[in-house]
């Protein structure tokens, strides 16, 4: 999703500041410009990190520009990978059509059953657990 980061241009002694308005207190820096977009990334995920919060919806530049926060810098619109967020709806649970040998499924629901989990409940714990997650 493309948001709005304003960038204090750098020179050969400082960094380029980036500040991100949807996300008050995060900001970032990097020597190259080029650097900006994973720096900001970085940024903004760790905002998130921990954190019981919902995604803003990116502002619009016109807004943005009339502040008077902003001047002496310009606008960049950076690319932030949602899904690499922690937010609260990457964690609300989503229906899932999968197909397994009748017997697994059993099986399965035994186990779940044993130990106090529902069925989805159990396949999410071994899920992570494959992954080591």
């Amino acid at each position: 999703m493309l948001y709005p980061v304003y960038v204090h241009p750098g020179d050969e002694a400082h960094s380029h500041g980036a500040q991100v308005p949807d996300f008050p207190g995060c900001f970032s820096a990097a020597d190259d410009l080029q650097e900006l977009p994973r720096k900001v990334q970085e940024a903004v995920e760790v905002w998130f990190d921990g954190e019981d919060l919902d995604l803003p919806a990116p502002s619009g530049l016109d807004s943005l520009a009339l502040k008077s926060d902003y001047t002496g810098g310009c606008w960049m619109l950076i690319d932030i990978d949602t899904s690499r967020l922690d937010l609260r709806s990457n964690k609300k649970p989503m229906r899932i059509n999968i197909s397994m040998p009748a017997d697994l499924v059993h099986d399965i629901d035994l186990a779940a059953r044993a130990s106090g989990a529902t069925r989805s409940g159990f396949l999410a714990k071994a899920a992570r657990q494959a992954m080591s997650v």
